[in-house]
Formats: structure tokens, C-alpha cells, sequence
């Protein structure tokens, strides 16, 4: 946003290595670490009457409170456990970015994927889906990859790769069926218990993530559920692996069937698109995740989003040039 000319304050642990213009400890590192360990916040539970939410939002609110200004945005990304933050604000535009959960609460809300923002509005359907209206100041922004972080691979090693949670739903058992079945080596990384196949490297960090993407002939991302966005498939695209996925949620939109990888929907589709992975053009899958979710990319999306907004405190929907 500040390629954008916009100013930016960030409220966030203390060991933040964001660009902002200030960035404001709301919390210490003891007190993260207490709460939520060596996982990420996300692992932390949302309920914000727990006394880590209670601290951190108070900090926040008197952090803002300081240095707010007419017409700033308040943007959050704790979904209820920050609605305290914005009820603090009444008269402020509070804006919920880079949605991919539920319980969100705020009047502006920018999603990271069509499927998911079609999610939640039918979530609120009370059964009738045909009773949900769309919201012309919200938005479907993708998430975004610093595209260096994820080199270029020519040409793969001779694996396939699946990185993830080691749970059903994260679907890491068609990985292990389909290369069993087809006797192609199989390296899984990710939080659980081994599987009985495959060669299992537990959890990675970012640069051996980039490493084994890039090293794969593809990576499976057969999520059942209905992702919001499901970064692996950019971050493995990025490296120009293809990706072998269902054809639900964000990933109908983030890759192109026999381009970017392949959409199966039965074991042998799973395996058939195993073995057509090779044929896919490295360099067009690469060139597509530089496209559509590099920061360049996305910047923008978001830099024309708050400018939408900002027509609120004039016409509105009404505006004209």
C-alpha cells in the first residue's frame, strides 16, 4: 500500500518486520509465545475474551486512539475476535481483509476468493439461499506471494510432492493412494502423524517449502473441504509446479485445468493427471502466479478497492467522475 501513496501504521507482536511507516508492539513476545506457542496466531483460538485478545485489543484501540485520522481505514483480520476494535470506532470505516474464515462482522469485507465469499454469504441464508443479496462495497482480492521466495524450477527431481495438515480433509490420503498406486515417490511435509507411504519430512520452513515445491514434478492439493484460498497451490504454481486439486472452492479459480494442473474429481483422474503433469508448460504456470498473485499484482486490486471506498464519504455508489 505504500507503493500505492498510501501511509500505514501496523499493530502487531514485536517482532514485526513490516515496511510500515510505524509499527506499534500491542503485544510482547512472552505473552504471544503463552499464548499460541511456536504456532502461528491463527492456531490460537478466536474467542476474544480470552485474556491475550482482551490486552491486545485494548493496546490497539489506544494505539489508534493516538494517531488516527479523518477518513482512515481500520482494517482487521481477526474476524470476531477484533470486532472489539472496530465497535471502538463507530465513526471510522473498519474494513475485513484477506477473508477465509467465518464469523465475520464488518460492514466492509474483502475476501480472498469468490468461492468464499459465496460461502459465507449463503451462510447467512437461514436456509433460503435466494434470500441473500450482494454487497457492492465488498471485494474478492486473492492472497499474494513475494514471488522471490519461491524460485523457479525448470526441471523438477523426481517426486511429488504434498505439504500440508495431515488431516482427511486436507485430503493428504489421495496423495498417498494415488502415487502407491502408481509406485511414484511421494514426499509429504506437514503437522500430524506419518503416513504408512511416502517419505515424511515433518514441518518445513519457508525456504525448504520453496525448496520442495520447486523440486516436484507436482503438488497435490486435494482439499475436500471448500478452501478459501489454499496458498499452497500459488506458492507450488509460483515455482511453476503444476498442482493436482478438485474443482470446489478457491481452487476453481486459482488453477486452470490442463494448464496450471488439473482438476480430478476420482482416483484414476488423480492419477491420470499424476502422470500428464510433465506435459505442462513450467515457465506458463510460473509467469501465471507472477500475474495473478505476486505483490505487483495484488497491490493494486487493494489500492482500487479503498479508493472505492473513499467515494463513501462523498455520493457513494452515486459518485461520478
Amino acid at each position: 500500500m505504500k507503493d500505492h501513496g498510501h501511509a500505514v501504521y501496523t499493530y502487531g507482536g514485536p517482532t514485526s518486520e513490516s515496511p510500515a511507516d510505524e509499527h506499534i508492539p500491542c503485544i510482547t513476545e512472552e505473552e504471544r509465545l503463552a499464548a499460541v506457542g511456536d504456532n502461528h496466531y491463527t492456531m490460537s483460538s478466536f474467542d476474544y475474551s480470552l485474556p491475550h485478545w482482551r490486552k491486545f485489543n485494548a493496546n490497539v484501540i489506544a494505539g489508534i486512539s493516538e494517531r488516527i485520522q479523518p477518513k482512515d481505514f481500520i482494517c482487521v483480520i481477526g474476524g470476531l475476535a477484533h470486532k472489539e476494535i472496530a465497535d471502538a470506532f463507530p465513526g471510522e470505516m473498519t474494513v475485513e481483509f484477506g477473508i477465509g474464515y467465518g464469523g465475520v462482522f464488518a460492514k466492509y469485507q474483502v475476501f480472498e476468493s469468490h468461492a468464499w465469499m459465496h460461502t459465507v454469504y449463503g451462510s447467512k441464508s437461514n436456509g433460503n439461499p435466494n434470500s441473500v443479496d450482494g454487497r457492492f462495497f465488498d471485494a474478492v482480492v486473492p492472497g499474494y506471494l513475494d514471488i522471490p521466495e519461491f524460485p523457479y524450477r525448470e526441471t523438477p527431481d523426481d517426486y511429488y510432492l504434498f505439504i500440508g495438515r495431515l488431516i482427511e480433509r486436507k485430503g493428504y490420503r489421495i496423495a498417498v493412494e494415488t502415487c502407491k498406486r502408481l509406485g511414484k515417490r511421494l514426499i509429504i511435509a506437514g503437522q500430524g502423524e506419518a503416513p504408512e507411504y511416502g517419505e515424511y519430512v515433518g514441518v518445513v520452513g519457508p525456504k525448504e517449502r520453496a525448496e520442495l515445491m520447486g523440486g516436484a514434478i507436482a503438488t497435490f492439493a486435494p482439499t475436500i473441504y471448500v478452501e478459501p484460498f489454499g496458498t499452497v497451490a500459488p506458492e507450488a504454481m509460483a515455482c511453476g509446479t503444476p498442482v493436482l486439486t478438485v474443482n470446489w472452492g478457491a481452487f476453481a479459480e486459482t488453477v486452470i485445468d490442463k494448464v496450471t494442473g488439473f482438476h480430478c474429481y476420482t482416483l484414476q483422474e488423480f492419477m491420470d493427471a499424476a502422470e500428464a503433469a510433465p506435459s505442462l508448460d513450467r515457465k506458463a504456470i510460473r509467469q501465471h502466479a507472477v500475474d495473478h498473485y505476486s505483490l505487483e499484482a495484488v497491490g493494486p486490486q487493494y489500492d482500487k478497492y479503498f479508493r472505492r471506498l473513499q467515494l463513501l464519504w462523498g455520493d457513494g455508489w452515486y459518485q461520478l467522475r
